[in-house]
């Protein structure tokens, strides 16, 4: 009996060896929104379904991510294989080399069903450089319950003037109920990507034609002076520590009647396991103060190889599987059509089930449609980019410029002093790049 099994079992024996000796594994540094922890839970059907590819995720707060990435990118360092970046970061790693290029996409892939101006912006000189998880735009979400209690109505365009005046009147500390929550946490992605919205709808813009910074403009500091006393009367305590998941988070649990940021937030805002205002909440377009150009934004978290990959053709199977249709329903099934990841395919916003489950659908695909990267600002800029400005530069002036202005938020200084701090370094900045003679 055992001469009769022993070839078999060491055939096995050897067979189980060597698959573990090929299997790839890939390294996947991702923020920790909730898009993307449903994501990595899904993605065991992946591995099971590929038995070969075992995925090892490092999953990071959105400044801490983008200092990863960046560095691992520029430095060739290799300890990724594929990352989460955005329209910002795509085209300027890929004209730097530092991305490999995606290409030879199956057709079941379907990438005309990719929506355009998210695929042009994950581009640059006409070769894609990720593939979009989801997209969005930015929006204004509102207790519906709390806004009838008042008779107020939410116009097709609300204003920045109406902002102040409901947040005023929904503001009642003593049931911990702020008017309004907003970014507040420093970083060129985080309070900057809200702030830099207000800057565009007041008339203010980061540079002039010539590249000489404006940011001690008039423009600006009526924006700031705006959103520093709207979050001090009418905002959280701390609002200096909250960016994207701490404002949803105060959101869901019920602590204020307003909140402005990415429309990808509408999803879990809906969602009854996740948000005790799932049934109050409403979603409206982005407010306005002087003109609409540049009120709202456009992103879109997508997956990117680095040049340095260990591991790159398994991490584009899975970047493939991970954006893919396939991808789309099963998250579907999993948590309901209202959590899908948004904003990316047409196919999504022509399924009739899902737009009858995700009553925000038609806001944010009408805020993504009408989002203009090229003309952000009333005045000419030499820049694209509503919610950054398209240039390497800027992931450093940004940040430097959301720590000043949290700054003036907690009075550690005065707004004139961070306007003026923040001018002299983006100054240096646009100097040393060759941008500004």
């Amino acid at each position: 009996m055992m001469k009769r099994f022993a070839f078999p079992l060491l055939a096995i024996l050897f067979t189980g060896s060597s698959v573990l000796a090929q299997q790839q594994t890939v390294t996947i540094a991702t923020v920790n929104n909730p898009d993307m922890i449903e994501l990595k839970k899904l993605s065991t059907k992946f591995e099971a379904d590929n038995p070969s590819i075992k995925l090892n995720w490092v999953v990071l707060e959105e400044n801490t991510l983008r200092q990863k990435v960046t560095t691992d990118a520029a430095t060739g360092g290799g300890q990724l294989d594929l990352f989460f970046i955005g329209l910002y970061e795509a085209p300027i790693f890929g004209k730097l080399g530092l991305l490999k290029p995606i290409e030879n996409l199956p057709a079941e892939y379907d990438v005309d069903d990719v929506f355009k101006s998210i695929r042009d912006g994950l581009s640059y000189n006409g070769k894609l450089y990720a593939l979009p998880f989801n997209g969005e735009s930015s929006m204004l979400m509102y207790r519906k319950d709390l806004f009838d209690e008042k008779g107020f109505k939410v116009p097709e365009q609300a204003t920045y003037d109406d902002i102040k005046k409901w947040a005023d009147a929904l503001t009642d500390k003593s049931k911990g109920v702020y008017g309004i929550t907003l970014r507040g946490k420093p970083g060129w992605g985080e309070n900057m990507a809200y702030i830099d919205t207000l800057l565009n709808t007041y008339g203010a813009t980061w540079f002039d034609m010539k590249w000489q910074p404006t940011i001690e403009s008039p423009e600006w500091k009526e924006a700031l002076t705006f959103y520093i006393d709207l979050m001090k009367k009418d905002g959280p305590p701390g609002a200096s520590g909250n960016g994207f998941n701490e404002n949803l988070a105060l959101f869901a649990s019920g602590k204020a009647a307003m909140w402005i940021d990415a429309t990808s937030g509408a999803g879990p805002l809906f969602d009854k396991k996740e948000s005790q205002v799932s049934d109050k909440v409403a979603f409206a377009t982005a407010p306005i103060a002087k003109t609409p150009n540049g009120a709202h934004w456009l992103w879109s978290w997508a997956l990117a190889i680095p040049i340095k990959a260990k591991n790159a053709d398994a991490a584009l199977k899975f970047a493939e599987w991970a954006t893919s249709k396939e991808y789309i329903k099963l998250a579907a099934a999993d948590v309901g059509w209202p959590r899908i990841p948004p904003g990316t395919r047409k196919s999504t916003y022509d399924n009739q089930e899902y737009l009858a489950a995700a009553p925000f659908a038609a806001v944010t695909l009408k805020a993504m449609q009408t989002a203009d990267p090229n003309n952000p600002c009333i005045k000419p800029v030499p820049y694209t980019g509503v919610q950054f400005v398209g240039i390497p530069e800027f992931q450093a002036i940004g940040t430097t410029v959301g720590q000043n202005i949290a700054g003036a938020l907690t009075g550690a200084t005065t707004l004139d002093a961070a306007l003026k701090s923040s001018q002299t370094a983006a100054e240096r900045a646009v100097k040393k790049g060759g941008y500004l003679k």
